[in-house]
Order: structure tokens, then sequence, then C-alpha cells
């Protein structure tokens, strides 16, 4: 017997016993890796069914699966965003998301999901997607910062400000963001002395000169005369089209009367009866000269330009529509024959 089994303090018993056991270690490890992801994978479509609805226009349910699709339906699931069918475009995402073995692809896809649920304002599953993407990779500061967009936009902002530490920890500048949330949490509250709210607006304002034009037209709903004592003759431009559709009982003479610039704008919309025509603003300078020449049916029609993704909209924006930046807007306006009725607010 003993020839058979070594003796335990034989060198070569004492390799093959670490042999063994680094083998039932590896075997255990592997064991427990494939049974955790299978787990994953179950609660990963688990967590999808979630959001297979009838609203999805395409029917995936029998479409096979070859990992050459994922390039193309990816490609296609995107356009149909852009064209704002979202339905079918969530509904390839999460066909691609079940389908596609990869971790790593399996994750942006899901950031594309949770985006596009987010244009289509379908709030509380985009946070849910958002939620699943970041408790398996926390570190994404992409995900983070739409995650605090979806909180911004369902008023909750004590949980959209939990977001930003996460975001200043990863080396991010979180400042104009934290001023931008103070601003719309302020206009939110409905429980606040106006007189309060536009001292409150009116030192966020020196905290963060990028919200002016958000402020002043926030002020001028609160305070006429405190707004046009915020009025700055270099940001006119800024506030071309709120000044321009204000009705005249908001207007302040005294101010108008001071600056050129104003004098020119309010001639041109008819307001004031003295010609001026130096504002420095090509298009309100022509509809004044042409005004001054009789030609009195001039109107000025404006859209919005976003800074960042260079895309236009006929209103205007706290967050850009599409890439959701903040501080993007440019006001840009055309001369146009006026309507039969221009005399409005944007308020």
């Amino acid at each position: 017997m003993e020839t058979i089994i070594p003796a335990y303090d034989d060198p070569l018993f004492s390799i093959m016993l670490i042999v063994v056991i680094f083998l039932i270690i590896a075997i255990l490890t592997y064991g427990w890796g494939l049974r955790k992801q299978q787990k994953e994978e179950g609660n990963l479509l688990k967590f999808l069914e979630k959001f297979d609805t009838a609203e999805c226009a395409l029917d995936t349910e029998e479409m096979p699966f070859e990992p050459s699709m994922t390039k193309p339906l990816t490609l296609l699931a995107k356009a149909f965003e852009n064209a704002g069918e979202y339905p079918k475009s969530i509904s390839i995402y999460v066909y691609l998301i079940k389908h596609i073995p990869n971790d790593s692809d399996r994750l942006e896809l899901m950031e594309r999901l949770g985006s596009t649920y987010l244009h289509a304002g379908f709030l509380v599953r985009s946070m849910h997607i958002y939620m699943e993407i970041l408790r398996k990779k926390p570190r994404n500061a992409k995900v983070l910062y739409e995650l605090g967009i979806v909180y911004e936009m369902m008023q909750q902002y004590d949980k959209a400000r939990e977001t930003l530490e996460p975001l200043r920890m990863l080396g991010e500048d979180v400042t104009s963001l934290e001023r931008f949330l103070d601003f719309s949490q302020l206009l939110a509250n409905k429980t606040l002395n106006p007189n309060t709210k536009v001292e409150k607006l009116k030192t966020l304002l020196q905290e963060e000169p990028a919200l002016y034009r958000h402020i002043v037209a926030s002020v001028l709903q609160l305070d006429t005369k405190s707004a046009w004592e915020l009025i700055d003759p270099l940001r006119i431009p800024e506030l071309l089209d709120i000044l321009w559709y204000l009705p005249h009982s908001q207007l302040d003479l005294d101010i108008i009367a001071s600056n050129q610039q104003l004098k020119t704008l309010y001639y041109a919309k008819g307001y004031l009866q003295e010609a001026v025509v130096e504002s420095g603003i090509f298009s309100v300078d022509m509809l004044a000269s042409a005004k001054q020449n009789g030609f009195t049916e001039g109107d000025l029609h404006f859209s919005y330009l976003c800074q960042k993704c260079k895309q236009h909209f006929p209103f205007s924006f706290k967050r850009c529509p599409s890439c959701m930046a903040i501080h993007s807007v440019k006001v840009e306006e055309k001369i146009a024959k006026s309507s039969p009725k221009t005399d409005y607010s944007l308020l």
C-alpha cells in the first residue's frame, strides 16, 4: 500500500497536493463566476421586461440575432431617435441589450436607451436605466450628469444635487450646474414671497452671471421695476426677444430714454415717436430706418440657437432640448413682415 500512496513527507506528494488544491479552487472560482454571470443575465432580462410594452412599434420577438446585426441596428435606432420615432428606437435598443453578450457593449446601449427615454419624456424609466448602469459602473460621469437632469426635470432637486458630489470626486467642475439647480429650485418654490424671491435671484445673478437672461425674464414676472434695474446695456442682445415682446405697460421710460439701444428698439417697435437709428444691432437699425422712411409693416422674428450642438429651435430654452446643455442659448433675429398681432410677451 505504501508503494501506491506516497508518504506525506514525500516532496512529490506535497506538490501533487498543492496542484489538486489549486485545481479545486480554480473550478470553484469558475463555477461561482459562471453562476454569478448567469444570475446577472437573469436579473438584466428581468429588469428589461419592465420596458417591453405595447408602445414599441417594432416586433422583435421572432427576429433572429446575428452579431453582424449590432452596428446597423444601432444606427437604425439612432436614426429613429433623431426622427422622433422613440418607440421604434426603444424596441431596437431593448432587443440588442437582450442579445449582446459583451457587458461593456450592453452598458453603452443602456446609456443610449436611457437617453432615448429622457428625450421621449419617460423620466421614471430613464431614471431606472441610469441607476442600473451606475450599479455596475458607478464612475460613469455622463450617466451621472444625465441622471441629475432626470431628477431636475422631475423637480427632485435634492436628488439632483446628490449626483454632484460623485462628479466632483471624478474631477468635474459642477459649480455652474449647482447654481443652475439653485435657480430652478428657486423658480419652482411657490411658497416663497415674491420680494424675497427677487432678492434671492439678484444674489444668484451676482454668483452666476451666465444666468442673466433667465433671471431677468423671471424677475420681470415678479417685479418690473427691479427687472429694469438689472438690464445691462452691454447685454441687451441677449434679451432682444424678451424686450421686443414686452407689453407697453411694462416699459420703464426713464431707463429707455437714457439708453440709445433701447430707444432705437422701441422706436422700431412703434412705442416711441422720436426717430433713433443707433442701436448697433443690424436688424433693429434696419427696421428703425425703414420706419423712419415710412415703412411701418416691419417686425422681428426670433429663433434660438444652441451654441453647443448648433441646433435651431423656434422657442427659447433653459436647457437645450437636443443636447441638454445649459447656458447655450443664443437669440437670433430676422426682419419679417408684421403679423396682425405681435404685441405680446414671452414672459
